[in-house]
């Protein structure tokens, strides 16, 4: 079993789900967490897109077939739960309860125990027992209207900022919070993360320039929603693109000595009602060169000028390579402790084996 990581010796039983949860247990695992996956004797319709012996979402977990409509089993799980810290579970609202694993009867089995229960809606409010998916949740917390140009459909961006960001994320964070709680002498309890909840909390910056007046609702007008001059895309010579992001005004500085163009005879940065203008300046001298060239113009500068790398180039980029970003062409566990390394969770011991550990029969 992996014995690094901050958190060896942190048990879990993680219920099968899909999208956040499974995340939210492969970085606990990478951090050394021993985990029990609890699945059912035949695969649920709803699952993830890639077979679980090749998904590395699923690395470093035991797994236990489990049937949880027979009461027998529903027990065998509950014995299990006495000797762990953390249930990770992500079905809808009523199900855990309906099947006697309600947080009540579960707490009272282990008053320890961190009950993380993970949803699209969360468990309260008109929506919550309704299906839905991540650019269901980010588009009704203001995410995905905030997202594009302005003249086009809003774009969701992938499933990172919903299920990952605002839901895998979230989770993790609340139930290892809670777990230092218990430890620390207090009771277990229920962790009720949604990614409603977690991807508005992500978008706090973006609520607070709104509300001072920094940020329109009108998308494709905004500093960081890919419409600025300065911080977008530009098509290079060769059909690549390279990425702006030169918001404050030395780095401007540097992109446009690295352009060749004098501020002279540009519009004010700031001035909002020439950015079209200047956004035609800008993307005309970009296609002059090929994106490799406008690499080695930008590279070691402080312009914020990138390539924009597909998945294959980004494991190649030396950044990347030097820092050791992808392992056999996956990302690395994240993020890196000094003490405590961590690493992608190795290969679980059969589930009997890691019960006998925990002191479960």
């Amino acid at each position: 079993m992996n014995a690094r990581g901050p958190l060896a010796g942190v048990r879990i039983v993680e219920l099968q789900a899909i999208g956040p949860v499974p995340y939210c247990g492969m970085l606990l695992a990478d951090m050394g967490a021993e985990i029990l996956l609890v699945e059912p004797p035949q695969a649920r319709e709803a699952r993830m897109p890639v077979p679980m012996e090749k998904d590395p979402l699923w690395r470093g977990r035991s797994r236990l077939a489990l049937d949880l409509k027979d009461p027998a089993a529903i027990e065998r799980l509950l014995s299990i739960l006495e000797k762990a810290d953390i249930l990770l579970e992500g079905f809808r609202p009523g199900v855990m309860e309906r099947l006697g694993l309600g947080p009540d009867v579960c707490l009272k089995r282990s008053p320890k125990l961190v009950y993380g229960r993970m949803t699209g809606w969360g468990q309260t409010g008109s929506l919550s027992r309704t299906a839905g998916h991540d650019p269901n949740y980010t588009s009704l917390v203001g995410v995905i209207h905030s997202l594009g140009h302005a003249d086009r459909p809003p774009t969701p961006p992938l499933n990172l900022v919903g299920d990952f960001a605002g839901g895998s994320l979230f989770l993790a964070m609340g139930v290892l919070a809670a777990l230092t709680h218990a430890r620390a002498g207090g009771a277990g309890q229920v962790v009720d993360a949604a990614i409603v909840d977690g991807a508005a909390s992500l978008m706090t910056m973006i609520y607070s320039m709104r509300a001072n007046g920094l940020w329109s609702d009108q998308r494709g007008t905004n500093m960081m929603d890919g419409s600025c001059p300065f911080g977008c895309a530009y098509e290079t010579a060769d059909g690549h693109y390279m990425m702006t992001c030169c918001i404050e005004p030395p780095f401007y500085a540097e992109m446009l000595k690295g352009l060749g163009l004098d501020p002279a005879s540009l519009p004010k940065q700031y001035d909002r009602s020439r950015w079209p203008e200047l956004h035609d300046r800008f993307a005309a001298v970009f296609r002059t060169r090929t994106r490799d060239e406008w690499t080695k113009v930008f590279e070691l500068t402080d312009a914020c000028v990138t390539p924009v790398l597909d998945m294959g180039e980004a494991m190649q980029h030396p950044q990347n390579t030097e820092r050791s970003v992808f392992i056999d062409g996956l990302p690395a566990a994240a993020p890196r402790f000094e003490a405590t390394p961590t690493g992608h969770a190795p290969k679980a011991p059969m589930p009997a084996d890691l019960l006998r550990r925990w002191g479960v029969d």
